[in-house]
């Protein structure tokens, strides 16, 4: 039976060069549509079954973030739901997957994806909670609605809660981690959600890049704009994702967020402030390190010893989104980066970083906000 690679469907990502040979299949990582990013990859291989197969991504070494593939072990799939590593080599600009399928059809990704119809599915799920409401904000620049979940009632003397996630579309676990979150928040029966929705109302957008995660990118939307550089001037030609969200912020008011993101190189969980913000102040950092303190003690996947250098003091990027909120409604405003390799200190050799772990990470923030909603 022939080899056939294919990636025409959702969030689907590569390019074909050549699979005549089980043990030697050539592909390419395809740009992001209208930019030179590259990186994400997700595609199906059928018709190999128990063939030893090597399959060499040639243009690894163009990939926004090379020094992602160092350590780094791809994910594959026989359903689709259960996400496992399997042996990835880097070497010379090259990627290169060992495999021997025990199915005649497999499917490989960087990062255990999560589909439109899933994004679907949990906004439909959650808008069956009488404790929250869907609202379209606005559209994208493909005409796609952006949905926004309002958890929570209309006492406005409660504190404003804001979760955005996946502004760049490849990073997939941090729609993983918005489903623990939404979910947790919603069950009825757990105290602490209840507990804090006494406290606060919460404002999330799941998916801020609805296009980009559909065409397979790494980090722009259909027009080619990397959304998180878009915060101080954001238009409803180029950025509309931003646009309508930020006016949203504006409407309802904010005092936190917490922007989830996914870090291709560090093999960490970790926290990325706003210290270089000109309003940064003595409370400000009081709450980053009680939120992150506390964060630690309630999930040990987080930690503070690895991370991104902190900006010096007033020289934030102010078109980075966290950055960004955090001067406007000066507020305690936070990126969290997830990996896509291990939690090099809780390692799991089977599935690596993963969905169901980022996911158990969207939940346990719901602890943590209880424990620091009162300072904000």
């Amino acid at each position: 039976m022939k080899i056939n690679i294919s990636s025409t469907f959702d969030a689907g990502n590569i390019e074909l060069v050549n699979a005549e040979n089980p043990e030697n299949i050539q592909l390419k990582i395809r740009k992001d549509t209208h930019s030179d990013f590259l990186q994400w990859f997700y595609f199906r291989m059928q018709g190999a079954k128990d063939q030893k197969c090597q399959l060499h991504l040639l243009n690894a070494g163009e990939a926004a973030y090379p020094e992602g593939w160092e350590n780094y072990q791809a994910r594959a799939s026989y359903d689709r739901e259960t996400w496992f590593q399997v042996p990835t080599t880097y070497v010379n600009g090259v990627l290169s997957i060992d495999f021997t399928p025990e199915f005649d059809s497999v499917y490989f990704a960087y990062f255990a994806p999560f589909s439109y119809e899933q994004h679907l599915d949990l906004i439909n799920n959650a808008q069956q909670s009488p404790n929250c409401k869907l609202e379209i904000i606005g559209e994208t620049t493909q005409g796609r609605p952006i949905d926004f979940l309002k958890i929570g009632d209309d006492d406005e003397n409660k504190k404003k809660l804001w979760v955005i996630s996946r502004q760049h579309p490849g990073e997939s676990m941090a729609e993983w981690f918005m489903l623990g979150l939404i979910e947790r928040l919603l069950d009825e029966d757990d105290a602490t959600a209840k507990s804090l929705l006494d406290k606060a109302n919460f404002y999330l957008v799941p998916n801020m890049n609805v296009d980009g995660s559909i065409l397979g990118n790494l980090r722009v939307n259909a027009k080619g704009i990397n959304l998180n550089r878009e915060w101080a001037e954001p238009s409803i030609e180029n950025s509309p994702e931003v646009y309508y969200v930020k006016e949203k912020m504006r409407e309802t008011g904010m005092d936190f967020v917490l922007d989830v993101h996914g870090d291709e190189a560090l093999p960490y969980n970790f926290i990325s402030g706003i210290e270089g913000i000109p309003s940064f102040d003595e409370k400000l950092k009081n709450l980053t390190d009680k939120f992150i303190n506390t964060w630690m003690a309630i999930n040990p996947d987080m930690q503070n010893e690895y991370g991104y250098p902190k900006n010096e003091p007033g020289k934030a990027n102010l078109q980075i989104g966290s950055k960004n909120l955090g001067e406007e409604f000066h507020c305690l405003s936070q990126t969290l980066e997830m990996p896509f390799k291990q939690n090099d200190n809780i390692p799991d050799d089977v599935f690596g970083w993963s969905s169901e772990r980022s996911i158990r990470l969207g939940e346990s923030v719901v602890t943590t906000l209880l424990g620091i909603v009162d300072d904000l």
